[in-house]
């Protein structure tokens, strides 16, 4: 029965139905052949799985992104970004990336990211000489670090699935995600393909477009130094990042208007739905994976392999890059981690490193068709397919492949800082 879900599962996917519809579906379909288990456990897990403080965040993050793009906070940091290396040759390119990075530190969400960022980024880097491929790259690829550098909704989601310690997930990401920046960056070879550069901003203009961004430039401080610091729960945080959007868009840049906010509220809920959705069924089916027992069919699995926690990680890293290539991270998660969570503890992996690596590889799944939804974002906004835009991706894609392997590779290296922060919790 199991197998013939498997290919149910698969023929949905192909066919075009979306993952949440299929992962419900295949939920039904296997719960209805249990006489055992009645058929209401479906929506009753699906309901349950919603029911969680934590997974607030998720809305909540997506609601300050979009009020920050609402606001022009986004553009007002590009400015200051722009500012900075915009006169270095391909200095859009380079400022793309960094915005991404600051962007990061405040919505916790990639598709934002894209959605924001990429709005204005790919049609001026077109405009400026930039060929298509590279303005979609770029925006695509330097969109996944939402879910990397902290605040990150998929850090709190896994936080809560492993019970582990956000705070400390979250210092385990900081410099992981700087690295994955100054790679992409790395790789951008301006000089060698003649990328354009723009006029020195003078000194003066830099002074003031860095105190016009001080209030976004230090909502990553503020944010990530309150739940390290324990004043607020990340849920609180993402709740507190809306308010403090909403006021200094309303107040400080009054670009805001309270008519704007129904528009904005309707963008959020979609948006957060089809995560939120696609969770809920997932729960469902967690429940029958749990049924056929196969978070012990797979710690047998690699009771009994060779190569110890290194083999293990690359497995886990091949899988769900897998994964990510058609389903979304959080129910990714939700489905998976507490499959592979039993076996990186038996193996000595400390939770926190598999997250990051978990975190990181489904992060990269937000750029690889055929769901890749950066990538659809992103090209949808400069009007080229799919496979052309993935082309341009592609160097920034592998330049994440080889940070991803240094994780792999130096697993207690990166819990340098989380163990510094929090001593109580590796002990």
């Amino acid at each position: 029965m199991a197998a013939l879900l498997v290919i149910f599962f698969i023929i949905l996917i192909i066919i075009g139905v979306p993952i949440s519809f299929a992962l419900g579906l295949v939920s039904f379909a296997g719960i209805m052949s249990l006489p055992e288990i009645p058929n209401m456990i479906v929506f009753t897990k699906m309901f349950n799985g919603l029911n969680s403080f934590t997974l607030l965040a998720v809305p909540l993050f997506i609601l300050a992104a979009n009020l920050m793009n609402e606001g022009d906070i986004t553009k007002r940091l590009i400015k200051f970004c722009n500012s900075l290396v915009g006169h270095h040759r391909g200095g859009l390119a380079y400022s793309n990336v960094l915005v991404s990075m600051i962007f990061a530190g405040i919505s916790g969400s990639s598709q934002a990211d894209t959605a924001g960022v990429g709005k204005i980024f790919i049609p001026s880097m077109e405009a400026d000489g930039y060929d298509k491929g590279t303005a979609v790259g770029v925006t695509a690829a330097s969109s996944t670090l939402g879910s990397i550098i902290p605040p990150s909704i998929t850090m709190v989601v896994y936080a809560g699935i492993a019970n582990v310690s956000t705070g400390a997930l979250f210092m385990s990401g900081l410099i992981p995600g700087i690295l994955l920046g100054l790679a992409m960056m790395s790789i951008i070879f301006a000089k060698r393909k003649q990328f354009p550069k723009e006029e020195k901003v003078p000194t003066k203009e830099v002074i003031k477009l860095t105190f016009q961004s001080l209030p976004a430039l230090f909502t990553p401080v503020i944010l990530i130094g309150g739940i390290v610091s324990g004043i607020f729960t990340p849920t609180e945080s993402s709740a507190f990042a809306c308010l403090y959007a909403l006021v200094i868009g309303m107040f400080y840049y009054k670009t805001i208007k309270v008519k704007n906010l129904p528009k904005i509220l309707i963008e959020t809920m979609k948006l957060g739905s089809l995560s939120l959705f696609a969770l809920a069924t997932a729960c469902a089916l967690g429940e029958l994976l749990s049924y056929y027992q196969l978070n012990v069919l797979v710690m047998d699995f690699f009771t009994g392999l060779h190569g110890g926690s290194l083999v293990f990680l690359l497995i886990v890293v091949v899988f769900f890059m897998f994964i990510g290539t058609f389903m979304d991270a959080v129910p990714a998660m939700i489905l998976f981690v507490p499959i592979v969570l039993p076996s990186a503890i038996q193996l000595g992996i400390s939770p926190i490193i598999l997250g990051l690596i978990v975190v990181v590889t489904l992060a990269l799944g937000l750029v690889t068709p055929p769901y890749g939804l950066c990538l659809l974002l992103a090209s949808s906004i400069s009007g080229i397919t799919i496979e052309d835009a993935f082309k341009g991706t592609l160097p920034y894609f592998l330049s994440s492949l080889c940070v991803l392997l240094l994780l792999i590779l130096f697993p207690n290296f990166w819990l340098s800082i989380p163990s510094a922060i929090f001593p109580a919790l590796f002990i």
